[in-house]
């Protein structure tokens, strides 16, 4: 036929007979066809040589670089029931706007008072605490002019005490004095009474002397009783010492037990001025979770309850809306197979769906359509399906991203490694192995940098 071997079968076969041999032995394109299928061997054995970089693929959907900004859902702090709506979805909120408005459905909270009430009681007890306090610096000063007195009193006492010490003495010394002087006179009586009879002395003088005996005699009766008395007075003025102290200490004790008293209650009473302010503030907070408001700038999405009178309890998800100031990114999944090959600060390809493209994986260069992005973070625990989360923000160093990108697109994503010919490309993904390990430039230059150290 085009004879391209040697050992042609005309020799053991008439092929004249035959009318398709008729046809092509007239026809001298035959050269031409032998030129380009060996033409097309060529192009597509020089085509395996060509280069072809390596990519690891994945497919996710937009969202938002954080997580503040992500459609976030509203629910009801307390339960009530849905009283009026003042907003409907897809409309404008401003942060602080009111979304919606709930009743009370709890007995405890039905008095439309209640704030107002539990702040007279607040006051109230305020004002006790007050009192208590007074009283409780009241009795610390009567406590202190208890002490001054009593210190007054028993200095009082021992001048006292002194006094009668020093007259039993004086008293003492007088009797003695007197006994000296008894003794004198009878010895004097005595003599004048020996003289008298022996003619020496008149009968008079012996009777002034027994006068003389006499007043002594009754003066040492009174300084005897003079003495006895100043012993009592000593007496009594000890007895006075011992019933000031322990008339002080009775009076100390009690003024003591009044103002641990009045302290105990001021603090039981500030536990309950503190219980009531919690409460009171309990109270006003949960005032103004009967509105409910939109926590940041965004767009109602979707009411996830609806109707009037309808009963929510807490946490109960009440609308979705989504912040009107975001930064676009991109979630992808990638398979463990190639995780270990995903680095931090990568550039990636994207292309999003609903936006015209032409992909070449192996050649990104000459794709159209795409957008440049950089790995910001990689998730090191592996997904409910199966892969592993990668986000991407946009590349800075390339042109933005489409604008009217909504949250929740759909997106791929290619994550570009190293450049092999497309034969061994091809050899790899008969066999399944995975990439050539991907290490980027920043790692190896700090790697480099930490073994010079």
């Amino acid at each position: 036929m085009l004879n391209i071997s040697n050992d042609s079968i005309t020799k053991y076969l008439d092929v004249s007979k035959y009318k398709s041999t008729q046809i092509f032995a007239d026809n001298k394109h035959y050269k031409v066809i032998r030129k380009v299928v060996w033409g097309v061997a060529i192009i597509v054995v020089l085509i395996l040589f060509l280069p072809w970089t390596q990519n690891i693929k994945g497919s996710g959907y937009v969202t938002t670089l954080k997580p503040n900004q992500r459609p976030q859902t509203i629910h009801a702090t307390i339960a009530g029931r849905i009283e009026e709506w003042y907003v409907k979805e897809g409309d404008y909120v401003q942060k602080g706007d009111t979304i919606m408005y709930l009743s009370e459905i709890k007995e405890s909270y039905f008095d439309p008072n209640l704030v107002e009430n539990t702040e007279n009681q607040m006051r109230a007890k305020e004002g006790a605490l007050a009192s208590y306090g007074d009283k409780v610096n009241a009795l610390a000063l009567q406590i202190e002019a208890i002490q001054a007195e009593k210190k007054l009193k028993l200095k009082q006492a021992q001048n006292k005490l002194r006094q009668a010490e020093l007259q039993v003495k004086s008293d003492s010394m007088d009797l003695e004095a007197i006994k000296t002087q008894l003794t004198i006179a009878e010895t004097q009586y005595n003599r004048a009474y020996n003289l008298n009879k022996e003619g020496l002395k008149p009968m008079t003088y012996v009777e002034e002397k027994g006068v003389k005996l006499q007043q002594m005699q009754a003066k040492i009766i009174t300084q005897e009783n003079k003495y006895i008395a100043s012993q009592n007075k000593l007496i009594n003025a000890e007895v006075e010492i011992t019933r000031l102290t322990a008339y002080y200490a009775e009076k100390l004790a009690k003024a003591n037990s009044d103002r641990q008293t009045a302290i105990s209650t001021k603090y039981d009473t500030e536990s309950q001025v503190s219980k009531l302010r919690t409460q009171y503030n309990n109270y006003r907070i949960r005032n103004g979770f009967y509105y409910i408001t939109a926590p940041q700038d965004g767009y109602v999405n979707r009411a996830l309850k609806s109707g009037i009178g309808e009963t929510i309890k807490e946490g109960t998800s009440i609308v979705s809306v989504m912040p009107a100031n975001f930064e676009i990114a991109v979630e992808t999944y990638v398979d463990p197979l190639n995780f270990p090959l995903i680095h931090n600060g990568e550039k990636v390809r994207i292309w999003f769906d609903g936006w015209p493209t032409i992909v070449f994986s192996g050649w990104p260069g000459v794709s159209y359509g795409t957008f440049g992005g950089v790995i910001v973070a990689k998730e090191n625990f592996i997904s409910d399906n199966g892969k592993y989360r990668i986000l991407i923000a946009p590349d800075p160093e390339e042109k933005e991203w489409p604008k009217r990108l909504s949250i929740g697109a759909g997106a791929q994503t290619l994550a570009l490694l190293d450049t092999v010919p497309i034969w061994f490309e091809l050899w790899r993904t008969l066999n399944g192995f995975p990439p050539n390990f991907y290490t980027p430039e920043t790692t190896g230059k700090s790697a480099d940098t930490k073994k010079k150290k």
